[in-house]
């Protein structure tokens, strides 16, 4: 997809905030700091669209990010952050859970995870929670630039064992810096709208 306008359109923290378009929502879930703004500006050829940071736990929302009128990317809040109170990462959790498990809109998540290590505990749970509730998954691999090509196939199998992969759940090798599996992710994502 060759995107020209994209637009944040609201950060929302509970159910009657969420947009009411009726547009295809895509749910990109992941650690805190794995790369989750970093996907979306390179999906849709922004500098800073998606505020990037240093510092993981900055997102606290679930940020609505309109593309091309046509559907929407949802940054959900990293988890796997400690820096939070326990009561916070609570409050959290019930948000992110209600919009997964409620909102109608949402055609897929995209589990996003570090190539270059296995996934977390958090990455796995966040994983069979989608399994449970029958969401469909994408597994993103970012930062694929930070080791060598002739590396991938085994980094992309250990992700794929550590997460107990379905044979049926894709999962693409993605650098927001040189742009690979950018194509790949849209036209993944293309099956779903």
């Amino acid at each position: 997809m060759k995107v020209n306008n994209a637009e944040m359109v609201i950060s929302a923290v509970k159910p009657e905030q969420y947009p009411d378009d009726g547009l295809p929502e895509f749910a990109l879930a992941g650690r805190s700091n794995v790369g989750k703004s970093s996907f979306i500006n390179k999906m849709i050829n922004r500098k800073s669209l998606a505020r990037t940071s240093s510092k993981p736990g900055k997102t606290q929302t679930l940020n609505f990010y309109k593309i091309e009128e046509s559907l929407f990317f949802v940054d959900v809040p990293g988890y796997g952050f400690a820096k939070v109170s326990k009561k916070e990462r609570e409050a959290w959790g019930r948000m992110i859970e209600t919009y997964l498990t409620t909102r109608k809109e949402l055609r897929a998540v995209l589990l996003i995870v570090d190539l270059r290590h296995p996934p977390t505990e958090d990455d796995v749970m966040m994983y069979d929670f989608l399994k449970y509730y029958e969401i469909p998954c994408i597994v993103i691999a970012t930062k694929a630039d930070k080791i060598p090509k002739g590396k991938w196939a085994k980094h992309v199998k250990i992700t794929k064992e550590t997460l107990d992969l379905d044979p049926a759940d894709e999962i693409v090798t993605f650098s927001s810096e040189t742009g690979e599996g950018k194509d790949l992710s849209w036209k993944i994502l293309g099956k779903y709208l």
